[in-house]
């Protein structure tokens, strides 16, 4: 089928959780798409069944659509060149091996596991670099129909050529040519009857109409196989664009196998999921100018595949957490509280506090909203702490100047009615005045008397607020009783 425009795809396995790269490639082949007016695809790509993971699936489409990545044709709304699960292609498979055996581009294979065993260890003891020794390329027709009439077990390996070499174009990498003699013959279609994924993916690409494939450099090396088999079929080949790997540090990759994090596990350590998407868009693309927050509607507009690069992206979590810190401080008072509040929760179990005015004092603070409940410990208990956390040298601070000022605050507390934010802060800093004392001197006493800690979301004047007046006065007598008794 023919089409007149753009056509992406992406086609995740459903082995587990989506990945970190996983999701790069979708955004990528969604962007690629519709910065040029096209359409993407998405297709499940579960030939390789002994993988599989029960409720696989059903994260790729959790995962895709609430990060805003809607397919435009696939599996659950169909389209012109379905079925989009391959499990379901098993018969078109086929019928292309068979076709490719007939172009001689393709040959039977009735080699058992033990006789390829035995060859790749001679090989290896060799110091031969491991591939099939291509036992079977040159049966004769007859030879062939013996052995298919005999019922004997076999795979179709593809045919590549013994000299010359291939060249394929890369939008990342550029061209690319190799020897075909450095090719392996792979094995196309199983024994079980499905394809591997190097064959499958290339007759679907084709009957798909896709324009460009949007896949990790780890394909690379099968490219030229790829190649060989479109040009045996007589099709045209698609842009190919493969991409940087996505790694944990100088010399490890991400990888779902080592439980490096999923999308899954981002949202539930508290990234959002806007952010989340922005910090991929950057792993391996740059932008052509300084901006660095996009929206998706501003992804596409600004996405050029030229930006793509060739080096390995870095996995920057302190990167990631400030990206985050951005797309929190955009949101507006009322959203921020509607997110915050189950992370507040688990934080605070006391139901007579102003989570509101809680959440107006993290906002400006908060990074990952995981970090919330930690900051929030002392809310519902006072912890144990030194008095040693009264001395400041920056507050000019110590445990008797703190003791003076904790009794110097107490009355004026235990007369408030109103203590509210604004009363207490009208309070403390009248207090202040008539001290004649500079503002930390009083403040950093309250904080410490109040939450056990150095650092807080908020002042002392907030923290009062947030725990009321019984409260309030409870801490306050409490450090005056540490103080007193050090």
């Amino acid at each position: 089928m023919k089409f007149d425009h753009v056509r992406t795809r992406f086609a995740p396995s459903p082995t587990g959780y989506m990945h970190v790269g996983n999701l790069r490639t979708a955004l990528y082949a969604y962007l690629t798409a519709k910065s040029m007016g096209g359409k993407m695809i998405l297709r499940i790509e579960d030939t390789d069944q002994e993988r599989q993971v029960e409720g696989a699936v059903d994260i790729i489409y959790n995962t895709m659509r609430d990060t805003g990545l809607l397919w435009d044709e696939g599996p659950d709304i169909g389209g012109p060149v379905g079925p989009y699960v391959q499990s379901e292609r098993i018969g078109i498979y086929k019928e292309y091996a068979l076709k490719l055996v007939e172009l001689g581009a393709a040959y039977y294979c009735f080699c058992d596991k033990e006789r390829l065993e035995e060859v790749r260890e001679l090989q290896k003891a060799s110091g031969i670099a491991p591939q099939y020794d291509r036992h079977c390329r040159n049966l004769t027709p007859e030879e062939v129909q013996a052995k298919l009439d005999a019922g004997e077990p076999y795979v179709i390996r593809q045919k590549v050529p013994l000299e010359g070499t291939t060249t394929f174009d890369d939008v990342v990498y550029g061209s690319i040519t190799v020897e075909n003699s450095t090719l392996d013959d792979q094995v196309l279609l199983k024994a079980d009857g499905f394809p591997t994924y190097n064959f499958a993916n290339v007759v679907d690409d084709h009957l798909m109409g896709i324009t460009h494939v949007i896949r990790g450099s780890e394909y690379l090396s099968s490219a030229p196989k790829y190649n060989l088999l479109y040009e045996a079929f007589g099709w045209e080949i698609p842009i190919y664009m493969h991409c940087p790997p996505v790694m944990k540090d100088a010399t490890h990759k991400l990888s779902k196998r080592n439980g490096d994090a999923s999308y899954q596990d981002l949202v539930a350590q508290g990234y959002l999921k806007e952010a989340i998407l922005n910090y991929i868009l950057l792993l391996g693309w740059s932008p052509k100018g300084e901006k660095e927050v996009f929206s998706l509607p501003e992804m596409i507009e600004a996405f050029d595949i030229h930006g793509i690069s060739k080096s390995p992206a870095i996995f920057d979590t302190v990167k990631l957490r400030f990206l985050n810190g951005e797309y929190i401080r955009a949101l507006t008072p009322e959203q921020f509280h509607d997110m915050a509040l189950p992370w507040i929760r688990k934080g605070v179990k006391r139901e007579d506090v102003d989570t509101k005015l809680i959440a107006s004092l993290l906002q400006p603070r908060c990074e990952v909203l995981g970090d919330i409940p930690e900051q929030l410990d002392f809310i519902d208990e006072l912890p144990d702490y030194s008095t040693d956390l009264y001395v400041s040298k920056k507050m000019k601070t110590n445990e008797e100047t703190s003791l003076e000022i904790l009794r110097q605050i107490l009355p004026v507390m235990e007369a408030m009615d109103d203590f509210s934010d604004e009363a207490v802060h009208t309070a403390m800093f009248d207090l202040i005045a008539k001290l004649g004392v500079k503002n930390g001197y009083l403040l950093w006493p309250l904080r410490i008397a109040l939450s056990g800690k150095q650092f807080t979301p908020g002042g002392g004047v907030e923290i009062a607020a947030i725990l009321g007046k019984e409260e309030s006065l409870k801490r306050l007598k409490k450090g005056i009783e540490k103080l007193e008794n050090r």
